[in-house]
């Protein structure tokens, strides 16, 4: 499975957003700060996750993001799909083969395809960003441990 920078940096973004999760708007630029990400490009991420309905955001001085879900409700698989795609488009099966044959490895490996596509959504779907929220603040506690040695 291939994910894109794009969809990399979303994923940071919603985690960065569940972490400061609070009563006031995140802006982009303190996300790209602390999770290293170019600011011209982020800014592109969310309007792309706004479009999708994942973040919401308001302008103004005091303006930022959102999560437009509670962070436990949004899960990765919804920000790949919100900025990459479908994550392995099957197309339509009988329209595909009315058209056409399928050859001998569509029809043997068919299945197969089919079986990698579902074990991959449902391992996607199953981590949340509020997973990654917790395994972001263990990896920075044990950082900053790390540091007072």
């Amino acid at each position: 499975m291939k994910v894109s920078l794009r969809a990399t940096y979303g994923i940071m973004a919603a985690v960065d957003l569940a972490m400061h999760l609070g009563t006031v708007p995140v802006q982009a630029k303190s996300i790209a700060r602390r999770q290293a990400i170019p600011a011209r490009f982020l800014e592109q991420v969310l309007h792309g996750m706004k479009k999708a309905g994942l973040v919401s955001s308001l302008r103004g001085a005091q303006g930022g993001y959102i999560l437009s879900k509670k962070p436990s409700e949004l899960s990765v698989v919804e920000i790949l799909e919100a900025l990459d795609g479908p994550l392995f488009p099957l197309g339509d099966r009988t329209g595909r083969a009315q058209v056409r044959r399928l050859s001998k490895p569509e029809l043997l490996l068919e299945k197969v395809w089919e079986q990698v596509y579902r074990a991959e959504r449902g391992v996607l779907e199953a981590i949340s960003v509020e997973d990654l929220a917790g395994q972001q603040r263990v990896l920075e506690q044990e950082r900053s441990l790390m540091y007072h040695i």
